[in-house]
């Protein structure tokens, strides 16, 4: 086992350890503390174990064989069927590096603060979308600076 995968499963068990079963982060809490990070890096690494599984099972359907259908519309179904799966198994490669970032910030203490701003992202943004980066407002900014420069 890669040394990688042994300090992902280290760091998982003892997330899992301070977390418990039934723990919801809540603002109730001091923002970003132990128990919270433990929650969002159990989210983390759960979300790409589950990518990664996905991905194992389309590398698999993939090595099984080529697209066999005798009748031409079965086969180019077949294809476009293949092309939108190996599109989402791109994004979600992107994703992965994504949540690998997440938990990097985790480790060095930045995780759940805007990097524009500075601020408390918010426990409901993050649990809705755990790799965020930006307070709903700065997105809303970057957005619209975004489409500004498309615009032109």
């Amino acid at each position: 086992m890669p040394a990688a995968a042994s300090e992902e499963i280290d760091i998982f068990e003892k997330a899992k350890s301070l977390v418990g079963p039934d723990y919801t982060p809540g603002e109730d809490e001091e923002y970003m503390n132990e128990r919270q990070l433990a929650y969002f890096q159990l989210l983390l690494i759960e979300w790409k174990r589950s990518i990664r599984s996905a991905a194992g099972q389309t590398l698999q359907s993939l090595a099984d064989g080529p697209i066999r259908e005798a009748d031409l519309n079965d086969r180019a179904s077949s294809e476009t069927d293949w092309g939108i799966e190996l599109r989402t198994r791109d994004r979600q490669r992107k994703l992965v590096s994504k949540i690998d970032s997440a938990l990097r910030k985790i480790e060095e203490g930045e995780y759940g603060y805007c990097e524009v701003t500075g601020d408390p992202i918010g426990l409901g943004r993050l649990i809705a979308r755990p790799v965020a980066t930006m307070t709903v407002e700065a997105q809303e900014a970057h957005e619209r600076r975004e489409k500004v420069s498309r615009d032109d």
